[in-house]
């Protein structure tokens, strides 16, 4: 038996011993691509992970509908000081963990040196942290050796997530996942369910985060790898809701008695992630030969069909954020094959594969990775597709031996500091000088319109040295029975306050 099940069996089993089997009232199922291989946020950045854990581990911040931080486990938003190197934070009174126990400032010191340690947002700063104190039992205050706007974001992010655990399971593998939030795992069986139940010893947290009623007895996350399974299951009432479908179906649910989709309207943008690390992709002509080599109008299309799902754009954030500009876009979706030959003659390149890392559980990126290879071959490059489980494709990321490329796709998140991959210190290792001193004057910066200018900067930097490739904006589909309500659409959609219609 792999850690995360030897963990929720002895969890299950102690529940079970202390209360009796559970008569669950309203349950609700819910299908995702696949299980969550870890229950402790902080060592994964994937959306299965986060969706799930969200509902019984929670962090000192949160977000609200606008994408504001608010105070979570905090009591209120911190005390800054005048130089932006210290942070007082006070800590919400009577939060009791699934154990029974209280928190305090020591569960929290503990938490926090872990995630520093362990998680990759927190190794991107970890150097800039001087201290990390319970300065009282209901106060922690975070001291950092040079200023950085977006901590109290990051700490609110829900993965990568500084998440808070009582201090005794504090070790490099959670063995115990033991949180504070409204739900509690209850069992997991692999490759058919995890189980949530209500926890009746939670505190609500202030109005800014939002009350989080616990109706449902029961939450089960079922993972169902193929998309038409899930959707079949939604269309037939097994699922009340259903992530990641297909935008070819999106007609054929919205004319169903039973179910209804539900758009996420410009949700985020899908991305050929680089390898700088080691292989091909360290060639600086190589990248560029990518870059210029892919349609992106011709893989947006493969992969979602009709343009109210999609838009070829280039700028990392769409009109209407605040981080929008159009800085370096001029070398965005130039489909010229000629000129990606071009580089690959500079680059003395020798027929090597490019090896493209991808999974057919979003069929979209396996539609795009399809088209890519088309056109990287008209510019002369031979190409190697690995598709793989999801699953799979996460563990082998982190071996930068075994790709060049891989694909993924990200929410438009609300701090730019926020996608990994601009950290030299994540999976794909992008090290840049140049950007790395825009990177900590953006960090340092606390003026809101002097951030946008340096973030412009830091978009042009993206293009000019090829640190990851934006693919454009996509929409994405869920399902949800029509039956069901109290479900916010969202990239990590929360189940709290779901009910059902009998």
């Amino acid at each position: 038996m792999n850690l995360r099940a030897t963990c929720i069996a002895s969890a299950a089993l102690l529940a079970l011993v202390a209360a009796g089997p559970v008569a669950a009232q309203t349950k609700v199922d819910v299908a995702l691509i696949g299980d969550a291989d870890t229950f402790d946020p902080m060592v994964s950045t994937k959306d299965v992970v986060s969706i799930v854990t969200q509902h019984f581990l929670e962090t000192l911040y949160t977000f609200d509908k606008n994408w504001q931080v608010v105070p979570l486990l905090a009591a209120d938003m911190p005390k800054v000081s005048e130089d932006g190197t210290t942070y007082t934070m006070p800590l919400r009174q009577g939060v009791t963990f699934h154990d029974g126990s209280s928190m305090d400032s020591a569960d929290v010191v503990a938490s926090l040196n872990r995630w520093k340690d362990v998680a990759s947002r927190g190794k991107a700063i970890a150097g800039q942290i001087s201290s990390i104190e319970a300065t009282s039992p209901t106060e922690i205050t975070i001291k950092l050796s040079e200023p950085y706007a977006p901590l109290t974001t990051l700490l609110a992010f829900s993965n990568s997530a500084a998440v808070i655990y009582p201090q005794e399971i504090i070790a490099p593998e959670i063995k115990q996942p033991i949180g504070t939030g409204p739900y509690k795992l209850q069992a997991y069986q692999p490759d058919q369910y995890t189980q949530l139940v209500r926890f009746d010893g939670y505190t609500q947290p202030g109005a800014a985060a939002g009350e989080r009623e616990q109706i449902p007895d029961e939450i089960r996350f079922i993972p169902v790898p193929d998309p038409n399974t899930r959707v079949e299951g939604l269309l037939s009432g097994q699922f009340d809701y259903a992530d990641s479908l297909s935008t070819e179906v999106f007609d054929r649910i919205e004319a169903s008695d039973v179910a209804e989709p539900v758009l996420l309207q410009a949700f985020g943008w899908p991305t050929f992630q680089v390898n700088h690390k080691k292989g091909l992709m360290t060639d600086l002509n190589i990248r560029r030969a990518v870059q210029a080599a892919l349609p992106y109008d011709d893989m947006l299309f493969a992969a979602f069909g009709n343009e109210k799902f999609f838009q070829t754009d280039g700028a990392y954030y769409p009109e209407g954020w605040p981080w929008h500009t159009e800085e370096g876009t001029e070398l965005y979706n130039q489909n010229d094959p000629e000129k990606a030959a071009e580089y690959l003659k500079a680059a003395g390149y020798d027929g090597k594969p490019l090896r493209i890392l991808t999974s057919r559980q979003y069929e979209f990126h396996y539609q795009m990775a399809e088209v890519a290879r088309m056109a990287l071959e008209m510019a002369g490059f031979k190409v190697e597709l690995d598709v793989v489980d999801w699953a799979t494709l996460a563990q082998n990321r982190d071996n930068p031996d075994l790709w060049d490329i891989y694909i993924t796709h990200s929410p438009f998140l609300p701090e730019p500091t926020l996608t990994s991959s601009l950290s030299s210190t994540s999976r794909e290792g992008w090290a840049n000088p140049e950007k790395e001193e825009i990177l900590k004057r953006f960090t340092h910066e606390s003026d809101p319109e002097a951030r946008k200018a340096i973030y412009a900067e830091l978009q042009r930097k993206i293009y000019d040295d090829v640190g990851m490739i934006k693919i454009g904006n996509f929409s994405a589909v869920q399902g949800k029975s029509r039956a069901l309500s109290g479900v916010t659409p969202s990239p990590w959609p929360a189940f709290w306050n779901a009910s059902k219609k009998q």
